[in-house]
């Protein structure tokens, strides 16, 4: 098997990502991975990897989830030519492009729901998950470092979304619609029991809690200041509240023009930004260091729709340093593409962004 990790480090996993996210210098920036299945195993056929695992180790990769398992009855009848969630019901299809393909959300079947629709539903309870599996899942990479949570945690707009449609969402914000405000409890109660148990399962050996909330387009915010303080900021307290219980760090998923939400999460005790698409309003690397760099620390910043998709190796490359080179200064910032890797994406470019990284990511 090929790799890039060339003996330098003298850290762990573990010990990089935990200080990273106390903003300070390691001795080389953490390092993560996010991509669609195509170009993910073209990449690991260049390093000759059999596996995720493999490939985790050829590209230096510092992060590692955990979460629960679903061991509960079937919720939700199967639909033809859809792939219907297991805890959540949401619906998707399958859409070819070019290049590879997405699964999609649509049907959106509490769309027209009304209150009583709404809490009949049956979201998969907490109780119904196996976690005992998760200290030995982290006990059998001790250097690695783990997660719980994802970019979907604790996020109401684009969960309540997959159920309920987008446009609905929104005007359930703006008109207090109370099947929607319904909808964003019970998703809400629910993430946060399976969070509970699995920092509690975890029994101290997590390393922070990553959650999610896209609050912008490319160009402006998703939603006013006040509807984000009246539904959204109320809504995600209990999990900041959680996080600071057990004494772990906050990533929060924040994809577009969100910085002008970061005043509010800091208040709530957000650790960190993860996402942060430079292209977008008031997110560009040097106004994020310069506004926040004191009070966050920072995952991502290397857009997966600029140099990476649609330039050479060797624009990738002044892309990546010349991020490396802004976000460093002081630590507090951890290397990742913006989101997943799209399939379109040239693996040489994938190889030199990693690369770059190697070479030019040390302090």
């Amino acid at each position: 098997m090929k790799t890039l990790v060339t003996g330098r480090e003298s850290m762990t996993s573990k010990e990089r990502v935990r200080a990273f996210f106390r903003g300070e210098e390691t001795d080389r920036v953490p390092i993560n991975m996010a991509w669609n299945p195509l170009i993910r195993q073209r990449v690991m056929d260049h390093f000759q990897a059999k596996d995720n695992l493999e490939l985790i180790k050829a590209l230096g990769v510092d992060f590692m989830g955990v979460g629960a398992r679903y061991a509960g009855p079937e919720l939700f009848k199967p639909v033809a030519d859809r792939n219907v969630d297991t805890c959540y019901g949401w619906r998707t299809r399958w859409v070819d492009h070019g290049s590879g393909g997405y699964w999609d959300y649509c049907d959106f079947p509490l769309k027209d729901a009304t209150v009583d629709d709404v809490a009949a539903w049956p979201f998969a309870d907490p109780a119904l998950f196996t976690y005992d599996h998760i200290a030995g899942r982290i006990d059998a990479f001790p250097d690695m470092s783990f997660h719980c949570g994802n970019a979907g945690i604790a996020c109401i707009i684009n969960n309540c979304g997959f159920l309920r449609s987008m446009e609905q969402v929104l005007i359930d914000l703006i008109t207090d619609d109370p099947a929607g405000l319904l909808l964003m409890d019970k998703l809400m109660d629910q993430q946060y029991g399976m969070m509970r148990r699995t920092l509690e399962a975890g029994n101290g050996k997590i390393d922070f809690m990553w959650m999610g909330e896209d609050l912008g387009t490319q160009i402006a915010p998703l939603i006013s200041q006040d509807i984000f303080r009246k539904h959204i900021r109320p809504r995600q307290q209990k999990f900041f509240d959680l996080a600071k219980e057990f004494g772990t760090p906050t990533l929060l998923h924040t994809c577009g023009s969100s910085s002008w939400a970061y005043e509010d999460y800091i208040q709530l005790g957000l650790t960190g930004v993860d996402t942060l698409q430079p292209e977008a309003a008031n997110m560009s690397p040097e106004y994020l260091k310069k506004q926040f760099g004191a009070r966050l620390v920072f995952h991502g910043c290397i857009s997966s729709t600029g140099a990476l998709s649609f330039g050479t190796p060797d624009d990738v490359e002044a892309d990546c340093r010349q991020t490396l080179e802004i976000m460093m200064p002081g630590g507090g910032y951890a290397f990742s593409p913006t989101h997943c890797l799209q399939d379109n994406t040239p693996t040489e470019n994938v190889i030199r962004m990693y690369e770059t990284v190697h070479r030019h990511g040390w302090y």
